[in-house]
């Protein structure tokens, strides 16, 4: 008896979703794209509206005999790419090649769900065409402009090496930059930071000697490398040493303590740039890498579709969001309406939504520890993390700086300052064990700050 086919991407994917289906679907990869520019010459011609110029990959020969063959026993074609844009793109190459004699269907899905793939199946819609342009139109730039930079790195780098319409002008930017560096001119200083033995502990760093400041960066200096202004105190190494030997022994005294109230919001959901920022400074991951664990965890139907620049969060995910705050922190955790984020990328597509935990209701890290292992148990952690925090209160507290003053056995005046926080209600933050989901979590004013008085 006739069954629908549907064609996925991959292999893993294809297999997900087939245990959803069950016995009255067939399911097949793709194995990705099945056709591709031809690869003599640029394959567009420039002369004719830039048509490309299509021919079915090599590798991808015994896929399509594979596909032809399952479509002669199918009633239906069900196009299950990724609803990006090049999903959209390799679903209508899948038709320009299948030629199909069957009514076709394109079901989309931001999760691989059992919900997401039923309600596809029933909500499906046309190929986009306007999608499918995009990526053919970026397509089409890559060769026309990465190629001839391609040829370049050929012959001055290494074989292999490819460019595309991102890859070229970012040489360019490289090139210039390196040329600036090359007409830098170094200045060396030294600076001076002193440990109080408090309780927390903390550091505070020395600005100022002689009622001078104390240079402490690249803002203090010219392009010769000279001081910007008289005022600027600059130390080297000998001046650090006898300093430090004149204030042996010597009382510091708290000059000023300014207090000032502080809110933290949370960030937005993870999208596929942010995603990739915090997975290496938090994971020590490259963007690589975290591309392909999310693969992973989007294809086992872990979390949603990991391309995406959209930061929207579906009612679903909202409400799964808030109720799971409720239960794990409490309602006092929980915002008292709903956060919507604006993406700030005029392009970004508002139809996908941001990457979260797959579902109507969502598993925390400690759900899937069975499951998950290593940087996929890491990276789901840090989703979750910042979908539950886009959806909690913000953080309040105090941001305090202190001036510290001492004068050294010779006489000289010196100034010390110190910034850091205190945190009245932590808000969003109690997700992350009241520190933040990456590096900017580690600046001076997140550091705690003993009672301090002047």
């Amino acid at each position: 008896m006739p069954k629908p086919l549907v064609i996925v991407e991959s292999p893993a994917k294809a297999r997900t979703i087939a245990g959803f289906l069950g016995a009255g679907y067939v399911v097949k990869a793709s194995m990705g794209h099945v056709r591709d520019l031809e690869t003599k010459g640029l394959a567009v011609d420039v002369d004719n509206h830039f048509k490309p110029d299509y021919v079915v990959s090599a590798s991808r020969k015994d896929v399509i005999r594979d596909l032809k063959a399952a479509l002669k026993d199918a009633d239906e074609l069900l196009l299950a790419t990724d609803e990006d844009r090049e999903g959209e793109a390799i679903s209508w190459h899948l038709l320009e090649v299948l030629k199909p004699r069957v009514p076709v269907r394109r079901m989309v899905f931001h999760e691989i769900t059992r919900h997401a793939i039923e309600d596809a199946i029933a909500n499906s819609r046309d190929i986009d065409y306007g999608l499918v342009d995009a990526q053919e139109s970026r397509r089409i730039v890559d060769r026309l402009f990465g190629y001839p930079v391609s040829e370049v790195c050929w012959r001055k780098i290494r074989q292999g090496l490819s460019a595309g319409r991102v890859q070229s002008p970012a040489v360019r930017l490289v090139v210039e930059r390196e040329r600036e560096r090359m007409r830098f001119v170094t200045a060396g200083y030294w600076s001076l930071d002193a440990t109080f033995a408090t309780e927390p502990s903390f550091t505070g760093r020395l600005v100022a000697l002689d009622d001078r400041r104390v240079a402490g960066g690249g803002k203090d200096f010219d392009a010769a490398g000279r001081p910007v202004s008289d005022d600027i105190v600059v130390l080297d190494e000998t001046g650090v040493r006898a300093l430090v030997d004149d204030l042996d022994g010597v009382p510091f005294r708290v000059a000023s303590v300014d207090t000032r109230p502080y809110t933290q919001r949370p960030k937005p959901p993870f999208i596929t740039s942010t995603l990739q920022q915090v997975g290496g400074s938090r994971l020590r991951m490259s963007a690589q890498q975290v591309m392909r664990v999310a693969q992973g965890l989007y294809e086992r139907g872990y979390i949603t579709y990991m391309r995406t620049d959209s930061t929207t969060l579906s009612e679903t995910a909202l409400t799964a969001a808030r109720d799971q705050i409720e239960r794990v922190f409490g309602n006092e955790y929980a915002a008292g309406a709903p956060r919507r984020y604006a993406s700030k990328s005029k392009g970004a597509q508002e139809a996908h939504e941001a990457i979260r935990p797959a579902g109507e209701s969502f598993r925390t890290p400690d759900d899937v520890a069975r499951e998950l292992r290593g940087a996929d148990l890491e990276l789901y952690r840090l989703i979750w993390q910042r979908t539950l925090a886009s959806q909690m209160p913000d953080a309040r507290g105090q941001t305090v700086t202190v001036r510290i003053t001492a004068t050294t056995t010779a006489g000289r005046p010196t100034e010390w300052t110190a910034s850091g926080r205190t945190i009245t209600f932590p808000g969003f933050l109690a997700v992350y064990g009241f520190s933040g989901d990456d590096a900017e979590s580690d600046d001076d004013e997140s550091r705690r700050l003993p009672v301090l008085a002047d």
